[in-house]
């Protein structure tokens, strides 16, 4: 087995360390965010990083990196007041990845790429069209971690549309049945498959 101490991750060549530290947390979602500016254009990019927070209310979290740099995700979502989260399924995979090149801010990703826009509910941000999961999200607050220069954006689900056939009867959203995709590192994408659901563990009894 490889061992890499701090040392020798410092040392690494930069190519290769950021590809060994984005993929050694294990697999991570992968989302389109859909937010639109105040001059009416859509925007559309691709995150790895939503995390559920809490689920009363309904709170999930995505890391911003760097925050020294233009984000138009950022800026449309702070401008609003909301954005969504959209799940990349199979077939819009190389699409989806698409939407990380950085275009101008009057340029939008869905003209540049197969992905279509969807509106409905009570938000204007944007949905993509078919994804399997998608939520109409409000900006909560966003917190800023000084040791890496990130920020966590908190926000609160407003709207989750889930399609009929992935929705199980416990309220579990099986992913497998909609081809929803994971991220491996930064650029390499996988199709989890359904393996087992177990129940709610509680300590065993200790032998005497």
């Amino acid at each position: 087995m490889q061992v890499f101490n701090k040392e020798d991750i410092f040392k690494l060549n930069k190519i290769y360390r950021i590809n060994l530290i984005n993929s050694c947390s294990g697999f991570k979602s992968a989302n389109l965010l859909g937010t639109i500016s105040e001059k009416g254009i859509t925007n559309v990019a691709v995150f790895s990083s939503v995390t559920h927070l809490g689920s009363s209310p309904p709170t999930l979290g995505f890391i911003l990196r760097p925050t020294t740099v233009p984000r138009n995700t950022h800026k449309n979502l702070k401008d609003l007041g909301y954005f969504t989260i959209n799940h990349i399924w199979e077939d819009v995979i190389e699409d989806a990845h698409h939407t990380s090149a950085k275009y101008a801010d009057e340029i939008s990703e869905f003209d540049m790429t197969n992905l279509e826009p969807e509106f409905k509910g009570e938000q204007k941000a944007p949905f993509v069209k078919g994804a399997p999961v998608q939520m109409s999200m409000k900006f909560i607050e966003e917190i800023y971690v000084p040791s890496n220069d990130v920020m966590l954006i908190v926000a609160q689900i407003q709207e989750l549309y889930v399609k009929d056939e992935l929705l199980e009867k416990d309220g579990l959203i099986n992913l497998s049945k909609g081809n929803v995709a994971t991220i491996n590192g930064l650029d390499t994408y996988a199709i989890p498959k359904f393996k087992k659901q177990l129940s709610y563990q509680r300590p065993k009894e200790i032998k005497k």
